[in-house]
Protein backbone atom coordinates (compact mmCIF):
# COMPACT_ATOMS: atom_id res chain seq x y z
CA UNK A 1 0.00 0.00 0.00
CA UNK A 2 1.20 3.50 -0.84
CA UNK A 3 1.29 6.38 1.57
CA UNK A 4 -1.84 8.48 1.61
CA UNK A 5 -1.49 12.08 0.50
CA UNK A 6 -2.39 14.87 2.92
CA UNK A 7 -5.72 16.47 2.26
CA UNK A 8 -5.46 19.83 0.46
CA UNK A 9 -9.05 20.82 1.12
CA UNK A 10 -9.53 24.25 2.65
CA UNK A 11 -11.82 24.15 5.63
CA UNK A 12 -14.04 27.21 6.12
CA UNK A 13 -14.88 28.55 9.56
CA UNK A 14 -16.64 25.92 11.50
CA UNK A 15 -20.36 26.44 11.80
CA UNK A 16 -20.03 26.61 15.56
CA UNK A 17 -18.22 29.97 15.18
CA UNK A 18 -21.49 31.46 13.95
CA UNK A 19 -23.73 29.60 16.35
CA UNK A 20 -23.24 31.84 19.35
CA UNK A 21 -25.66 33.84 21.48
CA UNK A 22 -26.68 37.23 20.13
CA UNK A 23 -24.93 39.03 22.94
CA UNK A 24 -21.57 37.68 21.79
CA UNK A 25 -22.18 39.20 18.36
CA UNK A 26 -23.00 42.48 20.09
CA UNK A 27 -19.75 42.32 22.05
CA UNK A 28 -17.80 41.60 18.89
CA UNK A 29 -19.42 44.55 17.12
CA UNK A 30 -18.71 46.90 20.01
CA UNK A 31 -15.09 45.78 20.22
CA UNK A 32 -14.65 46.29 16.46
CA UNK A 33 -16.17 49.79 16.59
CA UNK A 34 -14.08 50.80 19.61
CA UNK A 35 -10.91 49.50 17.94
CA UNK A 36 -11.70 51.40 14.73
CA UNK A 37 -12.35 54.63 16.64
CA UNK A 38 -9.14 54.21 18.62
CA UNK A 39 -7.07 53.70 15.47
CA UNK A 40 -8.72 56.66 13.70
CA UNK A 41 -8.13 58.86 16.76
CA UNK A 42 -4.43 58.02 16.90
CA UNK A 43 -4.06 58.59 13.15
CA UNK A 44 -5.81 61.97 13.40
CA UNK A 45 -3.63 63.23 16.24
CA UNK A 46 -0.52 62.06 14.37
CA UNK A 47 -1.67 63.96 11.27
CA UNK A 48 -2.18 67.16 13.27
CA UNK A 49 1.26 66.76 14.86
CA UNK A 50 3.02 65.92 11.59
CA UNK A 51 1.61 68.80 9.54
CA UNK A 52 2.34 71.11 12.48
CA UNK A 53 6.04 70.26 12.11
CA UNK A 54 6.13 71.18 8.42
CA UNK A 55 7.24 74.66 7.41
CA UNK A 56 6.64 75.49 3.75
CA UNK A 57 7.56 78.93 2.41
CA UNK A 58 6.97 78.91 -1.35
CA UNK A 59 6.93 82.26 -3.12
CA UNK A 60 3.24 83.19 -3.07
CA UNK A 61 0.79 85.94 -3.86
CA UNK A 62 0.05 86.67 -0.23
CA UNK A 63 0.47 85.65 3.38
CA UNK A 64 -2.68 85.05 5.42
CA UNK A 65 -2.45 85.50 9.19
CA UNK A 66 -5.16 83.59 11.01
CA UNK A 67 -6.79 85.73 13.68
CA UNK A 68 -6.78 85.19 17.43
CA UNK A 69 -7.88 87.16 20.46
CA UNK A 70 -7.15 90.87 20.75
CA UNK A 71 -7.76 93.24 23.62
CA UNK A 72 -8.81 96.78 22.68
CA UNK A 73 -6.58 96.67 19.61
CA UNK A 74 -3.69 94.86 21.30
CA UNK A 75 -3.05 91.37 19.91
CA UNK A 76 -2.95 88.55 22.42
CA UNK A 77 0.32 86.69 22.93
CA UNK A 78 -0.85 83.94 20.57
CA UNK A 79 -1.87 86.46 17.91
CA UNK A 80 1.34 88.48 18.29
CA UNK A 81 3.40 85.34 17.70
CA UNK A 82 1.54 84.76 14.42
CA UNK A 83 1.99 88.37 13.34
CA UNK A 84 5.71 88.34 14.15
CA UNK A 85 6.13 85.19 12.07
CA UNK A 86 4.26 86.77 9.15
CA UNK A 87 6.51 89.83 9.45
CA UNK A 88 9.55 87.55 9.20
CA UNK A 89 8.17 85.84 6.09
CA UNK A 90 7.33 89.19 4.48
CA UNK A 91 10.86 90.48 5.06
CA UNK A 92 12.24 87.28 3.54
CA UNK A 93 10.28 88.00 0.35
CA UNK A 94 7.95 84.99 0.61
CA UNK A 95 5.01 87.18 -0.46
CA UNK A 96 4.53 90.88 -1.26
CA UNK A 97 1.19 91.15 0.56
CA UNK A 98 -0.23 90.20 3.95
CA UNK A 99 -3.89 89.54 4.71
CA UNK A 100 -5.11 89.78 8.29
CA UNK A 101 -8.43 88.16 9.08
CA UNK A 102 -10.91 87.76 11.89
CA UNK A 103 -14.02 89.47 13.24
CA UNK A 104 -14.70 90.60 16.78
CA UNK A 105 -16.41 89.38 19.90
CA UNK A 106 -19.48 91.16 21.31
CA UNK A 107 -18.38 94.35 23.04
CA UNK A 108 -15.03 94.61 21.23
CA UNK A 109 -14.08 97.95 19.65
CA UNK A 110 -11.69 96.39 17.12
CA UNK A 111 -11.73 93.30 14.97
CA UNK A 112 -8.89 90.80 15.05
CA UNK A 113 -8.07 91.75 11.46
CA UNK A 114 -7.81 95.47 12.31
CA UNK A 115 -5.66 94.83 15.37
CA UNK A 116 -3.36 92.59 13.35
CA UNK A 117 -3.04 95.06 10.49
CA UNK A 118 -2.18 97.93 12.84
CA UNK A 119 0.47 95.75 14.52
CA UNK A 120 2.15 94.98 11.18
CA UNK A 121 2.01 98.57 9.92
CA UNK A 122 3.69 99.82 13.10
CA UNK A 123 6.53 97.40 12.34
CA UNK A 124 7.19 98.66 8.86
CA UNK A 125 4.94 96.89 6.39
CA UNK A 126 3.48 99.54 4.02
CA UNK A 127 -0.22 100.15 4.57
CA UNK A 128 -1.06 99.31 0.95
CA UNK A 129 0.52 95.85 1.40
CA UNK A 130 -1.72 94.89 4.30
CA UNK A 131 -5.25 93.80 3.38
CA UNK A 132 -7.81 93.74 6.19
CA UNK A 133 -10.67 91.25 6.06
CA UNK A 134 -12.62 91.80 9.29
CA UNK A 135 -15.03 88.94 8.70
CA UNK A 136 -15.69 85.55 10.19
CA UNK A 137 -16.12 84.30 13.72
CA UNK A 138 -14.31 81.04 12.95
CA UNK A 139 -11.59 79.72 10.66
CA UNK A 140 -13.93 78.54 7.92
CA UNK A 141 -15.86 81.82 7.76
CA UNK A 142 -12.68 83.87 7.65
CA UNK A 143 -11.03 81.73 4.97
CA UNK A 144 -14.20 81.84 2.87
CA UNK A 145 -13.93 85.64 2.91
CA UNK A 146 -10.22 85.39 2.05
CA UNK A 147 -10.98 83.17 -0.95
CA UNK A 148 -13.45 85.76 -2.23
CA UNK A 149 -10.94 88.61 -1.98
CA UNK A 150 -8.14 86.57 -3.52
CA UNK A 151 -10.34 85.52 -6.43
CA UNK A 152 -11.24 89.16 -7.07
CA UNK A 153 -7.55 90.09 -7.18
CA UNK A 154 -6.68 86.98 -9.22
CA UNK A 155 -4.44 85.65 -6.48
CA UNK A 156 -4.20 81.89 -6.12
CA UNK A 157 -1.28 81.04 -3.85
CA UNK A 158 -0.92 81.75 -0.16
CA UNK A 159 1.06 80.79 2.89
CA UNK A 160 -1.09 80.43 5.98
CA UNK A 161 0.46 81.65 9.22
CA UNK A 162 -0.99 80.11 12.35
CA UNK A 163 -0.14 77.82 15.26
CA UNK A 164 1.39 74.42 14.39
CA UNK A 165 -1.61 72.44 15.56
CA UNK A 166 -4.03 74.63 13.60
CA UNK A 167 -2.15 74.11 10.34
CA UNK A 168 -3.81 70.92 9.11
CA UNK A 169 -7.39 72.10 9.58
CA UNK A 170 -6.82 75.59 8.14
CA UNK A 171 -4.86 74.24 5.16
CA UNK A 172 -7.56 71.69 4.41
CA UNK A 173 -10.25 74.37 4.48
CA UNK A 174 -8.24 76.73 2.28
CA UNK A 175 -7.58 74.05 -0.32
CA UNK A 176 -11.23 73.04 -0.31
CA UNK A 177 -12.00 76.67 -1.14
CA UNK A 178 -9.79 76.45 -4.21
CA UNK A 179 -6.67 78.14 -2.85
CA UNK A 180 -3.13 76.91 -3.42
CA UNK A 181 -2.31 76.94 0.28
CA UNK A 182 0.84 76.06 2.19
CA UNK A 183 1.48 76.50 5.91
CA UNK A 184 4.31 78.08 7.86
CA UNK A 185 3.49 77.67 11.56
CA UNK A 186 4.87 79.77 14.38
CA UNK A 187 7.76 78.44 16.45
CA UNK A 188 7.39 80.81 19.38
CA UNK A 189 4.56 81.85 21.67
CA UNK A 190 2.18 80.27 24.20
CA UNK A 191 0.78 77.73 21.73
CA UNK A 192 4.10 75.89 21.46
CA UNK A 193 5.29 76.06 25.07
CA UNK A 194 4.80 73.12 27.42
CA UNK A 195 3.85 69.53 26.73
CA UNK A 196 0.42 69.94 28.35
CA UNK A 197 -0.38 72.91 26.10
CA UNK A 198 0.70 71.02 22.98
CA UNK A 199 -1.36 67.97 23.92
CA UNK A 200 -4.43 70.10 24.63
CA UNK A 201 -4.16 71.92 21.30
CA UNK A 202 -3.53 68.72 19.34
CA UNK A 203 -6.60 67.05 20.85
CA UNK A 204 -8.77 70.10 20.18
CA UNK A 205 -7.56 70.45 16.60
CA UNK A 206 -7.89 66.73 15.95
CA UNK A 207 -11.55 66.90 16.95
CA UNK A 208 -12.06 70.05 14.88
CA UNK A 209 -10.41 68.51 11.83
CA UNK A 210 -12.57 65.39 11.85
CA UNK A 211 -15.68 67.48 12.53
CA UNK A 212 -14.91 69.55 9.45
CA UNK A 213 -14.26 66.45 7.35
CA UNK A 214 -17.58 64.93 8.37
CA UNK A 215 -19.81 67.99 8.14
CA UNK A 216 -17.78 70.63 6.23
CA UNK A 217 -18.60 73.05 8.98
CA UNK A 218 -16.51 74.91 11.52
CA UNK A 219 -15.94 73.34 14.92
CA UNK A 220 -18.82 73.57 17.40
CA UNK A 221 -18.41 76.43 19.89
CA UNK A 222 -17.86 73.95 22.74
CA UNK A 223 -14.66 72.74 21.01
CA UNK A 224 -13.05 76.17 20.73
CA UNK A 225 -11.05 78.17 23.26
CA UNK A 226 -10.00 81.80 23.34
CA UNK A 227 -6.33 82.54 22.79
CA UNK A 228 -4.31 84.01 25.62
Amino acid sequence: MGLSRPSLAVHPFRATWYQVPWWRWAVRAVVAVVAAIAVLTVVTFCQVWWVGREDHRPTSDTLVVLGASQYNGRPSAVFAARLDHALELYRQGVAPNVITIGGKQPGDRYTEAEAGAAYLRRRGIPADRVIVIPEGSDTLGSLTAVAGVMNTRRWRSTVLVTDPWHSLRSRTMARDLGLDAATSPVTRGPAVHGVDTKVRYIIREGIGYRWYQLFHRASPPSATTRAV
